[in-house]
């Protein structure tokens, strides 16, 4: 009943919120929501704690059938394993904090606020039911739903065009993805003639051998899925080549731009990933593609986060790169060490997302960093919650990221094999860069001298408690959650914790191999952090006008990484253009000359001969015998020519 009312209140929350707002006023329907989401946030936690530690046992909560046709049926099952139990707690608790935080943040919104809880609180039930799902098809159902939810809280201020835009992108990119997704589930039920992961697994061993036959060429069934469950991973988690829709999300209200990036919607990929670990674990093709696209893109959007001046902007991109850190982890099987560094993203990332959020709200609403600096005697407690969520994202010891990404960077390169060799030089080469882009962060916000608007700064106040406490308890978070979980998630006892819920082939000592690095492969990540560190200091402390000098001197390079490797420009002119060019050709000529245009050719041709054929009825019997004898003399001129 704890884990049931933990899924499901947010959902009552949001209804509340929803359907009632309009009648019981935006305070009461944030308090609903609001309400919701603290049950959730106990009962959470508290199932996730009695199952690994007070002896509850594991298993699944049928709720009903929600799908029978002949002989396919499909319950409504919410799966409580550890896995799952470990996702809902983290999702229900970080998502009440960012609940709480909007109260301040959006206190002054013009629009109606109870749309934007009951928007929020039903995405976080669509997290919550993905992550519970016992089936691919309900899956599915909170795919869809966290995508829908992510377009509404996009595009929550649709006065704007820029967020309508941004809306638009992101449900269109998103939809790519899931084409693949749901071509990777059709798959999976031809080939186990059922979509349940407990059936699936069950029948793994006996379709190894399957092929798929197409272009003259045979590929294996489970390389196939493998494959398409991951190109729909790609788009809800912002990879390489679909992640164009990650950092236009920035264009929702922060809280918006936390939930997504930090628990919700961009780690369903990274989830689905684990929770199929079974199947990829059998697919060595597909895992190798899930690695270097990890490894690939924790490099190209690190790159793209050392050049960024919007500060939501920068933390998008280091979301983006995280989170190829995730699927590196999970591309070389260390999947244990993969999930743990979702659990610590998403606390030092909703930290980092929330404190940028303070920021704004103390510079009505600047998001430049270059017009800000020397805010950090303003905004004191932004300020230090701010260095905990950088320190955890750069990897220092002992905050949360030095546990989770080193783990990752360590499988990466215990696993001896190509892949995982190049996601360690990528992952070593991001984490400076990591580094480098989040102290520029700091010293361009908090230090120097104040270079915006001089009304903003001297009115530049800290955050009301409402906003300040939520950053408070995530910094703690920032702060333990690595070294209070590490042991019992890729310790030594990490079967004991997981319980099968993560699968690694037997023959795959990556959990062990990891642990048995020589000391220069573990001290390496964090000396690339220190490294990046440095080099901001020199070039944002010491020595400012060195990056113009660099801008300046390499503008290419930087041009080329301000527009983030041009891939809008490259995509608008690949796709965007011909795809407009081509619904004007359908639409002008197709529609309007060829469908419409012959049609009322015809009838306009009917009508005009009605209306010259109606001239000759004048009423006159001397014109009607003068037309018959014409028709006559007419006829036998046919028969005599003719005859």
């Amino acid at each position: 009943m704890i884990y049931f009312t933990a899924v499901f209140a947010p959902l009552l929350g949001a209804m509340v919120s929803g359907l009632l707002g309009k009648w019981i006023g935006d305070r009461a329907a944030m308090a609903a929501s609001v309400l919701g989401m603290l049950v959730a946030a106990v009962c959470g936690p508290l199932a996730w704690v009695l199952l690994e530690w007070g002896g509850a046992p594991a298993g699944v909560m049928s709720l009903g059938t929600w799908i029978q046709a002949g002989s396919f049926h499909v319950h409504w099952a919410l799966r409580y394993d550890a896995l799952s139990a470990t996702m809902v707690a983290m999702v229900s608790f970080v998502s009440m904090l960012i609940h709480v935080y909007s109260i301040g943040y959006m206190a002054h919104d013009s629009f109606r606020r109870y749309r934007f809880f009951a928007y929020l609180s039903m995405f976080t039930f669509a997290m919550l039911m993905l992550v519970t799902a016992n089936n691919l098809l309900q899956l599915f159902f909170g795919w869809e739903g966290v995508g829908l939810c992510s377009y509404l809280l996009i595009g929550y201020w649709y006065d704007r065009p820029s967020a309508c835009a941004a809306a638009i992108k992101a449900f269109v990119v998103n939809r790519i993805g899931d084409l693949a997704f749901a071509v990777g589930v059709a798959l999976t039920f031809l080939t186990f003639g059922a979509v349940g992961f407990d059936a699936i697994f069950s029948h793994l061993a006996q379709h190894q051998a399957d092929t798929y036959h197409l272009l003259g060429a045979s590929f294996r069934v489970y390389e196939v899925i493998g494959v398409l469950l991951f190109i729909g991973a790609m788009g809800k988690s912002a990879q390489l080549f679909l992640h164009v829709w990650l950092p236009d999300a920035m264009e929702g209200p922060t809280p918006v731009s936390a939930l997504i990036h930090a628990a919700t919607m961009v780690t369903a990929g990274v989830f689905l990933v684990a929770r199929m670990s079974p199947l990829f674990n059998l697919a060595p093709g597909a895992l190798a593609m899930v690695a270097v696209v990890g490894g690939s893109t924790a490099f190209f959007a690190a790159t793209i986060g050392c050049v960024q001046n919007d500060i939501k902007r920068v933390i998008a991109y280091s979301t983006c790169s995280q989170l190829g850190y995730m699927f590196l982890g999970e591309g070389v099987a260390a999947y244990p060490a993969s999930i743990f560094h979702l659990l610590t993203h998403a606390f030092f990332k909703a930290l980092l997302f929330l404190a940028a959020g303070s920021v704004i709200h103390a510079m009505s609403d600047e998001q430049d960093m270059r017009k800000m600096g020397g805010l950090w005697r303003k905004i004191p407690i932004t300020y230090v919650t701010m260095w905990a969520g950088s320190l955890a994202l750069a990897g220092v010891f002992p905050f949360a990221g030095y546990f989770s990404k080193d783990a990752i960077l360590d499988a990466a390169l215990a696993s001896h094999s190509a892949v995982g060799y190049y996601g360690y030089v990528m992952g070593i080469l991001a984490a400076v860069m990591t580094a480098f882009y989040s102290w520029r962060l700091l010293l361009m916000t908090f230090h120097g001298t104040p270079r915006g608007d001089h009304h903003a700064m001297e009115h530049a106040h800290e955050s009301p408690l409402v906003m300040t406490g939520p950053l408070m308890v995530l910094a703690v978070g920032a702060l333990s959650a690595g070294f209070l979980l590490h042991g019992a998630v890729l310790g030594e006892h990490w079967q004991d914790y997981w319980r099968g819920s993560l699968m690694i082939a037997p023959a795959n000592h990556i959990m062990t191999t990891m642990e048995q690095l020589p000391g220069w492969a573990v001290a390496l990540p964090s000396v690339a952090g220190l490294l990046g560190i440095a080099v901001a200091y020199w070039f944002y402390w010491w020595n400012p006008m060195l990056p113009v000098r660099l801008a300046t001197q390499f503008r290419p390079v930087y041009l080329f990484l301000l527009n983030k490797w041009y891939f809008d420009e490259l995509y608008d002119a690949i796709f965007v253009r011909p795809a407009f060019a081509l619904g004007r050709l359908l639409w002008q000529t197709g529609d309007a000359t060829i469908i419409d245009g012959v049609p009322n050719g015809l009838a306009d041709l009917a009508v005009d001969g009605s209306r010259g054929a109606v001239k000759i009825q004048t009423g006159s019997i001397a014109v009607y015998a003068f037309v018959m004898l014409i028709g006559v003399v007419a006829l036998i001129g046919v028969f005599l020519i003719w005859g």
